[in-house]
């Protein structure tokens, strides 16, 4: 595998937006009701989800990871490089995975929507931020 040097400051970093981001778009001023009519879940059955949110922690510097090397693979060094890889991972990998365990779960598209939605943007923010800090 080629070594590339990691900026783990900027990894640290850039796994905080998806953090903020999921609290922004899971919050009722965005999708938090059409989220739980989609999963069939009320806000009295998500309190406690403590390991909810270490899962998504872990998860998105582990994203952070992955697109900081993607980035330097690629010998992206500007924004819009980086948010297109951040585009390409969810077009090629997150979408379709999505939208089949959205699809054989037996959940509405609107699901896939939401969190398809989170997903991409996520991406493509974090994807931009390693194009650009290196």
């Amino acid at each position: 595998m080629q070594d590339v040097d990691i900026n783990y400051v900027a990894v640290a970093v850039a796994a905080l937006v998806p953090m903020f981001l999921g609290a922004l778009w899971y919050s009722t001023a965005l999708f938090a009701r059409p989220w739980m009519q989609a999963v069939d879940r009320t806000q009295d059955e998500l309190k406690g989800g403590q390991l909810g949110y270490v899962i998504s922690a872990i998860g998105a510097l582990l994203m952070s990871y992955a697109l900081a090397r993607i980035d330097r693979w690629a010998a992206v060094d500007d924004l819009w490089n980086g948010a297109l890889v951040g585009l390409l991972v969810w077009v090629g990998f997150v979408g379709p995975v999505l939208a089949v365990t959205t699809y054989f779960g037996g959940r509405p598209g609107k699901l896939w929507l939401i969190n398809g939605g989170y997903q991409l943007v996520a991406l493509v923010l974090v994807g931009a931020i390693h194009g650009v800090w290196d």
